[in-house]
């Protein structure tokens, strides 16, 4: 188990890197393209679609961190009525569901980038697939760790985020 913990949370690490360094790499490029528009009345033709690209890259990747943080809409008002032992099927349940919103999302994304694989963004000619690649990603890292959450490894990594009681 702690094996497989360890590579999860190495592989996570990428997966909240690429996270951050689109993040960055956004908020550069729309400052940059704020500047030059206002100073020099000029705008990089690629500007706008990278970003795009790289929002749309950041937002599903957050669904999936938002997933292991189990940030994800809970009741508590209903299950604090039951026992813990209907919690804990209840949240293998919800383990089993959010597993299988990440296959919906690696077939749905994969169709869709092969969907979009011989067509072209207008600014750069990237393949619009590279839209579409991020979500079987991100479907595979949430059914790693709702996984990994069913078989009993916690995959929080930010417990300090939690909501007070």
């Amino acid at each position: 188990m702690k094996k497989l913990k360890k590579l999860a949370v190495s592989l996570d690490s990428i997966f909240e890197w690429i996270c951050l360094v689109a993040l960055a790499l956004m908020t550069f490029i729309v400052t940059l393209q704020v500047v030059t528009r206002k100073l020099f009345n000029f705008v990089f033709f690629w500007s706008e679609e990278i970003t795009l690209l790289l929002m749309v890259w950041f937002a599903f990747m957050g669904i999936a961190i938002g997933f292991r943080e189990k940030f994800h809409i809970a009741m508590d008002a209903l299950t604090n009525v039951f026992g813990e032992k209907f919690n804990k099927i209840w949240n293998i349940v919800i383990d089993i569901a959010i597993f299988g919103f990440g296959i919906y999302l690696i077939i749905s994304g994969w169709n869709f980038t092969l969907e979009q694989l011989h067509t072209t963004l207008p600014a750069t000619g990237w393949t619009n697939s590279l839209y579409y690649i991020v979500m079987p990603i991100t479907g595979i890292m949430i059914c790693i760790y709702s996984f990994l959450s069913i078989i009993g490894i916690d995959t929080r990594r930010h417990q300090s985020l939690e909501e007070e009681h």
